[in-house]
């Protein structure tokens, strides 16, 4: 078997890994590069393969990096199974169909407003282009093997990192190799730690912290110091956050600390109608979680939920202290960006960054200091305080892998490293080498890896 690694190579987005054996090509995740503008571009390339030749994909989670340029996929001549779990299922329909819709409103934007650079503005892909390719989407259990064709076969396992998320393992009946997607922490808040399959030929590994360690797991002592640090300034904390994941551990801190007096009664709003969707399937897909049910649906009426604009309109123009938790992430593109725009300028204000940021992205170009951001064709002067909270990531650290790669019952032939930026990678490296004494290579873009 082999490998072609055409994403997630030497940077943290656009996960597409192809294996190729016994006469099958399949396609591990298909996601959407994201970030720098060099990266972004390549989503309108050709990506490197013939996807009317891709047998089967299997989506380890619904992260649009991962999962976003499926819709492109099935668009260029794809028309085989996409393998995943329920929640997975669940999830990508809500993040793909709200990608498309973003996009084609944002190029209406530009194009209305004449700031792309393109003429016209198009989006990557459409709500209905999205909503198509789930017609493709077969849901699978976890720990029961599938058939892949070609005599190989599948299992996924729990990954933790987000509802539903899933490491593979791929067997031919002599060779096997796992991917680990994106590969959750041991203690999060919210989910199970990674469960640990069967050794392998060769592990795909992630190293978006390759070269960092977390800091203490708890994040509410940092919350508590910056809710009550902008109140007393009168001003508004705006959350730029992922809709999945990371909105409703934000949710559940908010509902703790609330609950037990330890920030002000202050209005909260989820401003995504993405956000509050996937919330509702935290609470169909309860069983998953580490809270109990009536603690799941504490966390999920916590926030005020702003679904149209014109409700978005209202919370911008709003003048005093309160929670706003909005999309996307890094900010790079959402309603959170109308919300920075409005209260970035203003010192009162705190723009709280939770968790990593992208190299290129806003979201880094902020927490580096910068004092100028540019949001839909305007300067925007950045006036208020911004933080951020490492503590929130929901992917393991270098040593979190490590104590992770241990547990596999035996050491692989090899431990491809992907999904980093270069640093990361390299010293994940390291740390595989100097802890473990397992060989290691750092997967290039376009490569292709034989194993057997």
């Amino acid at each position: 078997m082999q490998i072609s690694f055409f994403g997630a190579a030497g940077t943290v987005t656009g996960s597409r890994h192809l294996l190729v054996g016994h006469g099958r090509k399949i396609l591990i995740d298909c996601g959407m590069f994201q970030g720098l503008k060099a990266l972004r571009e390549r989503n309108w390339h050709d990506p490197g393969f013939k996807p009317a030749e891709v047998d089967a994909v299997i989506l380890t989670h619904a992260h649009l990096d991962h999962s976003g340029w499926l819709p492109l996929l099935a668009k260029t001549g794809f028309k085989g199974p996409i393998y995943t779990t329920a929640a997975t299922r669940d999830l990508a329909e809500v993040l793909l169909v709200d990608s498309g819709h973003l996009q084609e409103e944002d190029a209406r934007f530009a194009n209305r407003h004449g700031f792309s650079k393109h003429q016209p503005a198009l989006a990557l892909f459409t709500e209905a282009e999205a909503r198509a390719v789930m017609t493709q989407f077969r849901v699978v259990n976890w720990h029961e093997p599938f058939d892949l064709g070609g005599g190989m076969t599948a299992t996924l396992y729990r990954a933790g990192h987000m509802l539903g998320a899933s490491l593979v393992r791929i067997n031919d009946g002599t060779t096997s190799v796992v991917f680990t997607g994106d590969l959750g922490r041991p203690d999060d808040l919210l989910l199970p730690g990674p469960e640990s399959p069967q050794q392998a030929d060769l592990i795909v590994c992630e190293s978006t912290y390759g070269d960092r360690r977390h800091g203490p797991s708890d994040p509410e002592p940092e919350l508590v110091e910056i809710v009550h640090r902008t109140t007393r300034r009168g001003g508004a904390v705006i959350i730029p956050s992922f809709t999945v994941g990371r909105a409703q551990q934000l949710l559940w801190h908010f509902r703790r600390l609330r609950d037990r007096g330890a920030i002000p009664d202050l209005p909260i709003y989820l401003d995504s109608p993405m956000a509050a969707t996937a919330t509702q399937l935290y609470q169909k897909h309860a069983e998953l979680l580490r809270l109990s049910p009536a603690e799941c649906a504490a966390m999920c009426s916590t926030a005020h939920i702003i679904r149209t604009v014109e409700e978005s309109k209202q919370v911008t123009a709003w003048q005093g202290p309160m929670i706003v938790i909005a999309g996307s992430g890094m900010a790079t593109g959402g309603r959170v960006l109308h919300h920075i725009k409005a209260f970035a300028p203003d010192h009162r204000n705190t723009i709280l960054f939770a968790g990593y940021q992208s190299v290129g992205t806003r979201g880094a170009d902020m927490v580096a200091g910068k004092t100028v951001i540019r949001i839909h064709g305007e300067d925007v002067p950045i006036r208020a305080e911004v933080a951020q909270l490492d503590t929130l990531s929901a992917h393991a650290d270098w040593s979190e892998i490590l104590q992770w790669l241990r547990q596999l019952g035996g050491a692989p032939k090899q431990v491809a490293i992907v999904h980093g930026e270069p640093i990361a990678a390299t010293a994940l490296a390291g740390h595989i080498n100097a802890g473990l004494g397992w060989q290691t290579h750092i997967a290039q873009q376009g490569e292709t890896l034989g194993f057997s």
